[in-house]
């Protein structure tokens, strides 16, 4: 497990990141999501030991990750600004990190690096963004880590390869138990992955919940009330949002599902159904609670 317990780090007069404190578990995968200037790269670097807190610790398994090889050596990260060796290969690349990390997997890396239409000879300096993005995503995933750190490791990707990459991160996740955290101002990049949310505004944690909780009590309703009815027929439901187009309601309300269900039975509408809410709708919900609105935070 990683735990960030109330780190800070300011840059001259700027605190990027200020008094944050989370938990990542393992065999889970950790969305760390906001907008440009955040956080979410600080908070990263210095999880990676890049980067050492001004205050609070970092820890994996209770060993501090600055200056610790050891538990360097337990993870793999994925910078969204790309650096590699000047005039490097693949080939180069993989032998240099086949040093730091006993369980490189050489055979994996071949086998992606074609599978991926990449030259392990040809020099990375002329790939493009994508191309590089998805060789250091071979890289990190060869390397066998328990934790990857992926900071905007989408962004540049199409969309087929998108998948491909949140496909090899849930097999190895499947298989070796990996842990991904990956840190993204695009809530719609993470909503088919992860398990659990961070949600960082200026530096602090607005939220970090688990998405299946909050599935489980949040509920979008579509009905249409039989005529003469009024809202105010609807009752028993804790409702957060109302939206209304003709005479159709849309509400999102909170609480178990099968007393929504039942309170929308005894109202007698003449249509309803429930039907998921997205990742953003969730956080729309959860930080208007708080006092914020999560489309000018995030989108």
């Amino acid at each position: 497990m990683i735990k960030a317990e109330h780190i800070t780090k300011r840059f001259d007069d700027i605190t990027a990141v200020d008094q944050v404190t989370a938990e990542i578990r393992e065999g889970y995968v950790f969305g760390l999501i906001g907008t440009n200037g955040a956080g979410k790269s600080t908070f990263l670097r210095m999880a990676s030991g890049v980067l050492k807190p001004d205050e609070g610790t970092v820890t994996i398994d209770g060993q501090p990750v600055w200056e610790n090889p050891a538990v360097k050596s337990r993870f793999f990260y994925i910078s969204d600004d790309q650096y590699f060796f000047p005039n490097s290969t693949p080939q180069e690349m993989m032998q240099f990190y086949r040093n730091l990390y006993p369980a490189f997997d050489e055979k994996r890396f071949a086998h992606l690096l074609e599978s991926f239409g990449l030259k392990k000879d040809r020099k990375i300096h002329t790939f493009s963004k994508g191309m590089k993005k998805q060789l250091s995503v071979i890289c990190g995933i060869c390397a066998g880590t328990d934790y990857l750190f992926c900071d905007e490791t989408f962004d540049g990707l199409d969309p087929v390869m998108r998948q491909t990459v949140k496909s090899l991160f849930a097999n190895d996740m499947a298989e070796r138990n990996l842990t991904p955290v990956i840190a993204s101002h695009n809530l719609r990049e993470l909503e088919d992955i992860c398990d659990h949310v961070g949600l960082l505004h200026r530096g602090g944690i607005l939220l970090s919940r688990d998405l299946d909780d909050m599935k489980l009590n949040l509920h979008k309703i579509q009905c249409v009330l039989r005529p003469g009815m009024e809202e105010s027929a609807i009752v028993g439901l804790d409702v957060v949002k109302k939206e209304q187009t003709g005479s159709i309601y849309t509400l999102t309300v909170r609480g178990e599902e099968q007393q929504v269900r039942e309170c929308m039975e005894a109202c007698d509408p003449l249509f309803y159904e429930l039907i998921p809410l997205s990742l953003e709708e969730i956080f729309i919900s959860e930080t208007e609670v708080a006092g914020y609105d999560i489309k000018a935070l995030i989108l």
